[in-house]
């Protein structure tokens, strides 16, 4: 588990069938994720039930649980290391956190400590993101992380009947040691 002031970022439990069932399954979220069509809970407990080995599955995904709240902590959203090459040493970052919890800093601390997790646990030497223009939260939360846009993906997703431009991220981590190509 992975701890902050106000998040944990832990692994999927059998128990968060119902949480994924309603995160992946909203249809206003659909073109983040170029989801076409919606997930039933039998594929949602196989995914969970297999989805423990970054090496094996080239993702890992941790759910997002507040745990600043007075009362029991909730369950506010999900994290994923996804394209994961363990070769070059790179993976993307998705991130999704129920509407009730935005723009109040969870989001920035879960990205925080999943960007620490990749860095110093998986050594990675970079992870990216990719981000619709119009996604204006999603850009800010990823610029305050030191992610710096290095390419636009011309017509890259079709969305309501017209054509989307996708933003390119990357974040370099900065204790990599850059050796020399020969």
């Amino acid at each position: 588990m992975l701890k902050g002031n106000k998040v944990l970022l832990r692994a999927l439990e059998p128990t968060d069938v119902e949480v994924l069932y309603h995160l992946e399954n909203d249809p206003a979220v659909w073109h983040l994720s170029t989801t076409l069509a919606p997930f039933s809970r039998f594929n949602l407990e196989q995914y969970i039930l297999n989805s423990a080995d970054i090496y094996t599955n080239r993702q890992i995904r941790f759910m997002i649980d507040a745990v600043d709240l007075e009362e029991n902590p909730e369950t506010i959203g999900a994290l994923d290391l996804f394209d994961f090459e363990p070769t070059h040493m790179r993976a993307g970052i998705g991130i999704i956190v129920t509407e009730a919890f935005r723009g109040k800093g969870y989001a920035s601390e879960a990205l925080g400590l999943l960007i620490r997790y990749a860095f110093e646990t998986l050594q990675l030497h970079q992870v990216f993101c990719n981000i619709s223009p119009e996604n204006t939260d999603s850009l800010n939360l990823f610029r305050s992380k030191g992610f710096k846009m290095v390419g636009t993906k011309k017509d890259w997703n079709k969305f309501n009947n017209r054509w989307c431009d996708e933003s390119l991220f990357q974040l370099i981590n900065p204790k990599a040691m850059q050796e020399p190509v020969e």
